[in-house]
């Protein structure tokens, strides 16, 4: 038979959604570190085969989200200090980056769209409500990221991003994250003026944020 020529609506693969849900799972702390993780009853939870749920394991397991020892359990990682590190210094480049490829093709729209994810961000943050600032946050960013148009970019920070999103929670659930605000008001001031190199350096700066964070966390592990 031909293949149709009228185009089906894109929808996102049965894998990928099965992935996305167990990475919010473990992220939002429905899935809490040390627990372990049984794939037929990860299967029976989504709704899906066992299939999906292995290869979306697979993947949390090499984003470092969760922990399969050979021939024993799969369990929710713990926040471990050295991954964090690591994740935290591979996202800030990459932002850095996202933003200096971005700053050529931004319009008027993308700035407000920045303006009024960060908006909402600031608000989440004086409501305590961390959930609320991680969505506003990541809407934020997400605008220099699609306007950068880079897919290695976009697969490095979705592979790596959750890891810290987990630690960010603590932080955006106190008043100790506004100081992101600020810098991403100065990330849109020098988007708007053009300035690829300065935006790049606030940007890199606004995940160098997280070390203070990443030093606690070293500490407590000691």
């Amino acid at each position: 038979m031909p293949i149709p020529m009228e185009s089906l609506a894109p929808r996102p693969l049965l894998r990928d959604d099965v992935h996305q849900r167990l990475r919010d799972a473990i992220v939002d702390g429905t899935l809490t570190p040390g627990e372990r993780l049984r794939d037929q009853d990860l299967a029976a939870w989504l709704g899906v085969s066992r299939t999906p749920v292995r290869e979306a394991l697979l993947r949390l397991g090499q984003a470092g989200l969760v922990h399969a020892a050979p021939g024993r359990s799969t369990t929710v990682a713990t926040l471990d200090a050295r991954a964090i590190r690591d994740a935290q210094a591979v996202v800030a480049a990459m932002h850095r980056l996202a933003v200096e490829q971005a700053v050529p093709q931004l319009g008027p729209a993308d700035l407000e769209a920045m303006r009024e994810a960060n908006e909402r961000f600031a608000d989440a943050l004086r409501r305590g409500d961390a959930e609320a600032a991680v969505t506003a946050d990541d809407a934020f960013h997400a605008v220099a990221v699609r306007a950068a148009a880079n897919t290695a970019v976009e697969t490095v920070l979705d592979q790596y991003t959750p890891v810290l999103r987990r630690l960010e929670r603590l932080r955006f659930g106190s008043l100790s994250g506004r100081a992101s605000v600020a810098l991403h008001e100065r990330i849109i001031e020098r988007c708007a003026a053009g300035d690829a190199g300065a935006a790049g350096d606030v940007a890199h700066e606004t995940w160098e944020t997280l070390r203070p964070l990443i030093e606690t966390l070293e500490s407590e592990n000691a």
